[in-house]
């Protein structure tokens, strides 16, 4: 069953208690005409039951739609038998019930039998009721003279709006259903979309924060330790050379005043910034593997992690996109190993490239699907200048191999020289 707000629900209630009023005023309306002739229906006690059956399991249509849909097409049935005086309001319940079976009900298969027996139900007793009209000897009703009589043309009109009717709740209950479905991925999207923003952002004010301490590092080891030897010759030379003294002491004034510029424009970037974190850095590296291992462990997917090689330098860019692919690919075991499936992740260091690999065991993928998360596997492989590999295995389960170059050229703002 689909998620049912408060308010959908509080509507239902109201459907049901308007179609209710609705069925005893097209009851009493339909008495008195003499829908099906004087003394022939079966009257309005009837019809009052009739009214109460067919409209109270409209308050529940999206709780249990399969179950209503039933509950109403029968009624309609034996109102319609025993000539209960009311049509219109059992129509408009019908259509209501089997488009809510299509809009709303999660198991398809279910959804679909349910209304083709339904609709096959409601054209089989039509049919028996046209046959058994068709054979009375009675002049009464439409005249059936000629191939194409007054009563062929109203037989074929019946069938035609009955046909219409039934078409039309199945159709539009298809195409309700599919867009809730859309509707519903787009607003995970947007929520991933909106996560990935954050991180991006995090991680936008991580590596500026790196920026910045190479930044401050050039600023004070440069300029003061040059300021330092430049005022240590001044002291030695001033009692010999007061002239060359003072030049070099102007040019610890001109160091100092530079080193204090560079410092104000820093800062001035800092208080202009839309936030001043005060906590670490928040971007997920090859180093939070582990942590990745153990989260898919508890979740219960047995996890080993190896490393082989010597660890070395990679560009802070391709660590986060390694971390995510390995993300991607532990979610991908959990969701479509099985529950006996296992995982190893494996991160191997070589003179010129780092390579990590997640197999999985658990159910044969014979026709891989290239969805969302595989695209966004090759789009990160590519983005840091390597390739990936994603293949069924032949035990089962999945492999996913990815290869990037260790020295990868990153942004700008990756590069951190080894003092920052």
């Amino acid at each position: 069953m689909l998620p049912l707000t408060a308010s959908q629900q509080r509507r239902d209630v109201a459907l049901a208690a308007v179609l209710f009023v609705g069925a005893l005023i097209s009851a009493t309306l339909s008495s008195v005409s003499g829908i099906y002739g004087v003394g022939e229906d079966a009257g309005m006690l009837s019809a009052v039951v009739y009214s109460f059956v067919l409209a109270v399991p409209l308050a529940f249509r999206r709780r249990f739609p399969g179950i209503v849909a039933i509950v109403v097409a029968t009624a309609y049935f034996v109102a319609v038998t025993i000539r209960i005086p009311e049509v219109y309001a059992g129509s408009i319940a019908m259509f209501i019930t089997i488009y809510t079976v299509g809009a709303w009900s999660t198991d398809r298969r279910r959804a679909h039998w349910v209304r083709i027996g339904i609709i096959t139900g409601m054209f089989v007793w039509l049919l028996t009721v046209m046959f058994i009209d068709a054979t009375q000897p009675t002049d009464e009703g439409f005249s059936r003279a000629g191939a194409f009589s007054p009563y062929v043309a109203y037989t074929f009109l019946t069938l035609l709006i009955n046909g219409l009717f039934f078409g039309g709740a199945y159709y539009f209950g298809e195409r309700t259903y599919a867009a809730m479905q859309q509707r519903r991925v787009l607003e995970e999207r947007t929520a991933e979309l909106e996560r990935e923003r954050e991180l991006t952002a995090a991680q936008a004010v991580a590596l500026e924060r790196v920026r910045i301490a190479r930044e401050l590092h050039d600023v004070v080891a440069h300029h003061v330790s040059l300021m330092g030897v430049q005022a240590g010759a001044a002291r030695t030379i001033m009692a010999q050379d007061p002239d060359a003294a003072s030049a070099t002491l102007a040019a610890v004034e001109g160091s100092a005043r530079s080193a204090l510029a560079e410092l104000r424009h820093l800062l001035e970037a800092l208080r202009t910034s839309p936030e001043t974190p005060d906590t670490a850095p928040t971007t997920l590296g090859l180093e939070a593997l582990p942590g990745l291992v153990a989260e898919a462990e508890g979740a219960g997917l047995p996890t080993e992690f190896r490393i082989v090689g010597e660890p070395g330098v990679v560009p802070e860019t391709v660590q986060v996109n390694l971390y995510r692919i390995a993300q991607e690919a532990l979610t991908n075991a959990r969701r479509h190993g099985g529950t006996n499936a296992r995982a190893d992740v494996r991160l191997r260091y070589a003179d010129d490239s780092v390579e990590l690999e997640i197999a999985n065991t658990g159910r044969a993928v014979r026709d891989p699907k290239p969805g969302m998360g595989n695209i966004g596997m090759r789009e990160r492989a590519a983005a840091s200048g390597g390739s990936v590999e994603l293949l069924p295995r032949s035990s089962g389960g999945f492999l996913v191999r990815v290869r990037v170059p260790r020295q990868a050229a990153p942004a700008a703002g990756d590069r951190v020289e080894a003092g920052a």
